[in-house]
């Protein structure tokens, strides 16, 4: 293969993982609740033929839908062995580095001593929240205030995060992305996992809500070791990052990212560069089903972004040549039918097709996320790869 296009829909699980009752995450599954709650509420299947083409629904079920005369590529899910179910944890297990060791997680806040020294190094008037919240609801609760006071809102989740949300006038957004790198350091020695800028604008005193924008950032920790992005770049083989992607491994093995505003804004991006690029791997995060649909617990929007999204997949598989690989996955669920508002920790999927391809491949379920990369690594490289833990096996072979 000359190139491979990777595309990760960020929150899009296919099913309760073997482990999920470790999470308090039983009977969560993204793709098939959204679609059986979509068809309860149409009485029409979820609009989705080219993933349909692709054998979803022999991964999980999708209410309502008819099984496609053929399937056109390779089918399967793989589960996480990685001790997570962040964003951080399954994109490295997806390129070859499993998360053994939990980040470490504030559910009840961050600790008084750390947040002094944070305000103290950025000459802030203090901070507000300081606790696990839902990123929108604990905008619309102390939004005015931050405006009012200049304190920026500090909060986690589930997941190991420190997030600051600021709007972007009032505050600015250089100066919270600057005290924003300054929690990376601080965030470094306590083993959390991302530092999320979380910019927003609005003001409901003039009748404006407030909404997040697109010009968050993700600050990673440095990957603690090889992936599958780093040995292709010593290879010289192009490695392009479109979305968060850089963020998520804090630029390592991506020398190059292009960032985008959302789904439609990525799957544009991703489109235009398989038209210009001839060699190496695309690798594209899409962001709009987990931050506006799954965390938000929006039914309706996750399924209409789905149905947007397949809309773009049908332009993607026709720009595809012989010598392509598409692989399409997720790093982890947020069944946005499920109670809470965090990530659920499931199954995902994997949907594979090549126009010189086999057809209608069981990939069954792969014991960790690893195997694609490795599979990556194998349809550009034609050499096996693995990792320290030695657990990923390519699928390639069965394509």
């Amino acid at each position: 293969m000359k190139r491979v296009i990777w595309l990760v829909l960020d929150g899009v699980g296919a099913g309760e993982a073997p482990d999920a009752i470790s999470f308090g995450d039983l009977g969560s599954n993204t793709i098939g609740n959204l679609a059986r709650e979509t068809f309860n509420k149409r009485g029409t299947p979820l609009r989705i033929p080219h993933l349909m083409s692709l054998g979803l629904n022999q991964i999980t079920d999708i209410a309502g839908a008819t099984t496609p005369s053929s399937i056109i590529g390779g089918y399967g899910k793989a589960a996480e062995l990685s001790t997570g179910k962040d964003t951080t944890s399954g994109h490295w297990e997806m390129t070859g580095l499993v998360v053994d060791r939990p980040f470490q997680t504030y559910p009840h806040g961050f600790d008084k001593k750390i947040i002094d020294r944070w305000v103290s190094e950025n000459n802030l008037p203090g901070i507000l929240g300081n606790k696990a919240a839902s990123g929108t609801e604990i905008i619309d609760e102390l939004g005015l205030e931050h405006m009012e006071s200049g304190k920026p809102i500090l909060y986690t989740s589930a997941d190991s995060v420190w997030q600051i949300a600021a709007h972007e006038e009032s505050f600015g957004l250089d100066r919270l992305y600057s005290i924003s790198k300054s929690a990376r350091k601080i965030c470094d020695e306590l083993n959390i996992s991302r530092v999320i800028a979380r910019p927003f604008v609005g003001d409901p005193r003039k009748g404006i809500p407030f909404s997040r924008t697109y010009n968050r950032k993700d600050l990673a920790q440095i990957p603690f070791g090889k992936t599958i992005l780093t040995e292709l770049e010593t290879l010289k083989i192009p490695v392009l990052g479109i979305g968060k992607i850089s963020n998520i491994f804090a630029g390592v093995g991506v020398p190059e990212n292009i960032d985008t505003k959302g789904n439609e804004d990525g799957i544009a991006v991703t489109l235009e560069q398989i038209k210009k690029r001839e060699t190496g791997l695309i690798y594209c995060n899409l962001i709009d089903f987990d931050m506006l649909y799954g965390h938000r617990r929006d039914i309706d929007g996750f399924a209409t972004a789905m149905e947007s999204f397949d809309i773009g997949l049908g332009k993607i598989l026709a720009t595809l040549r012989k010598d392509d690989l598409l692989m399409l996955t997720a790093d982890h669920g947020n069944d946005p039918t499920y109670r809470g508002t965090d990530h659920t920790r499931e199954f995902v999927p994997i949907l594979t097709y090549s126009p010189n391809g086999k057809h209608n491949v069981n990939l069954g379920a792969r014991g960790t996320f690893a195997d694609m990369g490795a599979t990556v690594y194998e349809a550009l490289t034609q050499k096996t790869h693995l990792t320290q833990n030695k657990t990923e096996k390519s699928f390639l072979p069965l394509l």
